[in-house]
């Protein structure tokens, strides 16, 4: 309850009971509000209190030192256990053979049966003797009613023996571990008989249970030293090996390493980027969602393999991009084509022997940048031709300002005529627009560059394209190195007086195209014929701010193999070089003719 004066009147729970203590109120808090519980003092540590290691290898060191000294201790047990047995069943065995001994007396059996259970007598003198020559406790002989003859202590002579011996009067040796008026031995007892074979009596050998004692006490140290000096090398051991697995794990609890492959497979599979990680032996271990698809592996299915621990020369094949990821190819940012991707290839090889390569497609910077050089390139034209268009527009005014009417006519029919000719000849050669408007792009810039495109004579391609993108990738990347061809310097380049050209054929056999590109340039030397394909391969240097060169035809022969058919270069008659692709079924069917299903499963 509230108190005057703004003071809360709160019952004491420790102390004097029922003692009240003032609490001072808050300023500004309202009255009848409960007051604000104490803030709770942080916990101290124990000093006591043992606590876990975190660290990898300082439990692996713990787990390892348990292990080494439970295995100690139970080795030790184990063996002290049999080792009991064992010096029991041998004491027992002396015993045996200590009355066996007494009992092999050829004198013994008639001194028994000739005298008396009394002191002096000369069974005791006998048995006196063996006893002291074997070290045994006692050595008692008894007839057949158990009466002894001998004994250590001689009060005992002419009584009955204190434990049953009725095995042995019935011809059994035994052997076993009793408390006799002695206290506890080792005994072995043993029939005796006359010269008939017949039992007559017992000899009972003793050993003191306390000597057998002894000697298991005396080996508990020596096997201690030995447990001792095994657990000494189990913990060096132990201590080694949690050094090893510190280094390896640089000191990185399990919570940590938990945590770290998290996220790294969710790195792995976020990021836009291919990684593939391959062993020492160039076996594929890790292979993320974007490297899958970059590869054209796909996702894997239920019970298939998903390339993990196969070769990647026989998960990819033979070629450019295979030797780049084995590291027979050497460098940063390298260019390789896989299934019409063009991927840019980095390696970082591993400390255990493996690698690890990022992969990122650079297709569409590679269509762009094509783009790109064709822009500038008709930039170029364009440029050219706004001088050229000037200079044509003051021709024709000082034409029409000399009255030359008639010349004036004659010299814009000429002028537009040359370009239109060229325009109207490709569009009645090529049915497709996308493939006519190619040609005539790149003829205008051939034409600013001083070179001669024209196309072959019969050459006719009317029918639609199944896929008219491919085939413009296609003679566009031959028609751009012909032109590169006949620009560039060599002994059997074209000379000034000579003309530069290059000629393109188009024919189409059935639904089949064939493509044939020739030029007058320098030619391909027979060696390079087949390594022209190959990707990153190139006769030309890169060109300042290009990732490289060697694509173009890698790319023609990728869309060649697509489509089942093939490319080829050979010599041209008189210098230069003749590209030609056959493309079967790019061309498509005519309409109402069903198509032959296993053409369909053959592509």
């Amino acid at each position: 309850m509230v108190g005057q004066r703004g003071h809360d009147t709160v019952l004491g729970t420790a102390g004097t009971p029922g003692a009240a203590r003032p609490v001072t109120a808050e300023p500004g808090a309202a009255r009848g509000a409960a007051p604000e519980p104490p803030p709770a003092r942080p916990r101290r540590p124990r000093p006591w209190a043992l606590r876990a290691p975190r660290r990898m290898a300082s439990q692996v060191l713990l787990v390892q030192l348990v292990i080494a000294v439970g295995v100690t201790a139970l080795a030790t047990a184990l063996f002290l256990a049999p080792l009991s047995d064992q010096l029991d069943d041998q004491a027992t065995h002396r015993a045996l053979a200590v009355a066996q001994a007494m009992a092999s007396d050829e004198d013994l059996a008639g001194d028994l049966l000739r005298a008396e259970p009394v002191l002096g007598n000369p069974v005791q003198r006998s048995a006196e003797r063996v006893r002291r020559a074997t070290g045994a406790e006692y050595v008692v002989v008894l007839d057949r009613q158990g009466v002894r003859y001998s004994h250590t202590d001689p009060a005992l002579i002419g009584r009955r023996v204190s434990t049953d011996p009725s095995r042995a009067l019935a011809g059994h040796e035994v052997r076993e571990i009793d408390v006799g008026t002695l206290g506890r031995s080792a005994r072995g007892k043993t029939p005796l008989r006359d010269a008939d074979g017949r039992v007559i009596g017992a000899v009972s050998a003793g050993i003191r249970y306390e000597s057998v004692r002894d000697r298991l006490t005396g080996a508990v140290p020596q096997v201690a030293g030995y447990a001792t000096g095994a657990l000494g090398v189990g913990v060096l051991g132990a201590l080694a090996f949690s050094r090893v697995v510190y280094r390896r794990t640089r000191g990185l609890t399990f919570s940590d390493i938990a945590a770290l492959l998290d996220e790294r497979e969710a790195m792995l599979h976020s990021i836009r980027e291919g990684v593939l990680a391959l062993d020492g032996h160039g076996r594929v271990r890790l292979v993320n969602d974007e490297a899958q698809r970059l590869l054209g592996l796909g996702r894997p299915r239920a019970g298939e393999p998903d390339g993990i621990g196969r070769p990647v020369a026989a998960l990819l094949g033979p070629g450019r991009l295979t030797s780049v990821l084995t590291g027979e190819v050497a460098g940063t940012d390298l260019l390789a084509v896989r299934g019409g991707r063009v991927l840019v290839v980095n390696r970082m090889p591993t400390e255990d022997g493996g690698a690890v390569a990022t992969l990122r497609d650079r297709t569409e910077l590679e269509a762009l940048g094509r783009e790109l050089d064709a822009t500038r390139a008709l930039l170029d034209a364009l440029r050219a031709q706004d001088h050229e268009h000037a200079n044509r527009l003051h021709t024709l005014l000082g034409l029409l300002e000399l009255g030359l009417y008639e010349e004036a006519v004659d010299f814009v029919t000429e002028t537009v005529g040359s370009h239109r000719a060229t325009a109207e000849q490709i569009a009645e050669s090529v049915g497709d627009p996308l493939l006519a408007a190619l040609l005539v792009g790149k003829a205008t810039v051939a034409a600013e560059r001083g070179v001669a495109l024209r196309l072959a004579p019969g050459s006719r391609l009317l029918g639609p394209l199944v896929a008219p993108h491919d085939l413009v990738t296609v003679l566009g990347n031959l028609v751009d190195n012909a032109l590169e061809a006949v620009g560039a310097p060599g002994p059997s380049a074209p000379t000034g007086g000579e003309e530069r050209l290059v000629e393109v054929g188009l024919r189409a056999r059935g639904r089949t195209a064939e493509l044939t590109v020739r030029d007058t340039g320098a030619g391909v030397p027979p060696t390079q014929r087949e390594l022209v394909f190959a990707d990153g391969f190139s006769t030309k240097e890169a060109a300042p701010g290009r990732g490289g060169r060697g694509l173009g035809l890698a790319l023609v022969k990728r869309h060649a193999q697509r489509y089942g058919g093939t490319v080829s270069v050979a010599g041209a008659e008189g210098g230069g070089a003749v590209f030609t692709v056959v493309l079967p079924e790019a061309l498509a069917a005519p309409e109402g003719t069903v198509p032959d299903p296993h053409e369909e499963e053959g592509r």
